[in-house]
């Protein structure tokens, strides 16, 4: 695997690599990785010549009382499971180089990345959107991968893909959990055992949700009074929103319909933000 910490190093690399017909695919990760982000690692090697892991903090996807220095960073223990997960490349530059002195240009989706996070976190979609677009120019990637926990980020890229015209497909993988059903991510090393128990009202929640619509359910009203209220049991868990969603829109659906539809959370478990859907 190669490290490459330069945009122009990366630009000239990439180039070689579609001269030469490899087909590229790019993960893009803010670092800190986890069995959930090894397991896009592992799914992009075995379907592109090329596996590109970014792994970069990137400051426009936060918002202003989020502090950018205190995101967990632990570079050489992503770089060692990056090159047993099949990487090819661990791209990890410096901020100003992905955002040069003067930077004022965004890549704003107007429409998904409103609702849920895109409410208490305003500008998070468009600094997730800036810089995809940025790694796209920069490698031109065959296809990008995105974990299903964060539907809502693969959904607005995938939305960016089709209005700007970029020839790139959008793979997501499934949720990758711990034995006791908990999502990983950043998040889970830094809980107490009492927060860990808080936090798994998420997936018990969406456990209990999803065998009421295989048992025939279809109001989403009922679901989400029902995640509501399971999650509502837990003292440390305040929701910031329960929704069910179309899966490509994340518009909220009137009526569930099987294999379209996602059971969308998102809650504070004292300080710590946790999302997590599942499919309907």
């Amino acid at each position: 695997m190669q490290i490459i910490e330069t945009v122009s190093e990366l630009k000239q690399i990439s180039a070689g690599w579609r001269a030469a017909g490899k087909s590229i695919a790019l993960v893009p990760t803010m670092g800190a990785l986890h069995a959930g982000q090894e397991a896009l690692v592992r799914a992009a090697a075995a379907r592109a010549d090329v596996v590109v892991v970014a792994a970069f903090v990137n400051p426009l996807q936060f918002a202003p009382n989020e502090i950018v220095s205190r995101y967990p960073r632990n570079p050489g223990v992503d770089r060692q499971l990056c090159e047993q997960a099949g990487a090819t490349v661990y791209f990890c530059p410096e901020n100003d180089d992905i955002y040069p002195k003067g930077f004022s240009t965004f890549v704003t989706e107007e429409v998904l990345a409103k609702p849920l996070c895109g409410v208490s976190r305003p500008n998070h979609f468009r600094g997730v959107t800036t810089l995809i677009a940025k790694l796209f120019n920069l490698i031109e990637p065959a296809v990008v991968f995105f974990g299903q926990k964060t539907a809502q980020r693969a959904a607005v890229v995938s939305k960016m893909i089709l209005d700007l015209g970029y020839d790139i497909e959008v793979v997501v993988v499934p949720t990758v959990r711990e034995p006791d059903g908990l999502a990983y991510g950043i998040h889970n090393k830094d809980f107490t055992p009492s927060q860990r128990q808080e936090a798994l009202s998420i997936s018990a929640a969406l456990k209990k949700v999803t065998e009421m619509a295989a048992s025939g359910v279809r109001s989403p009203d009922r679901l989400v009074a029902e995640a509501t209220h399971i999650l509502g049991e837990h003292r440390k868990v305040r929701v910031i929103y329960v929704s069910v969603v179309d899966r490509v829109t994340m518009d909220p659906v009137r009526e569930v319909v099987p294999g379209k539809c996602l059971i969308v959370v998102s809650v504070w478990v004292d300080e710590l933000r946790l999302v997590d859907n599942a499919l309907l």
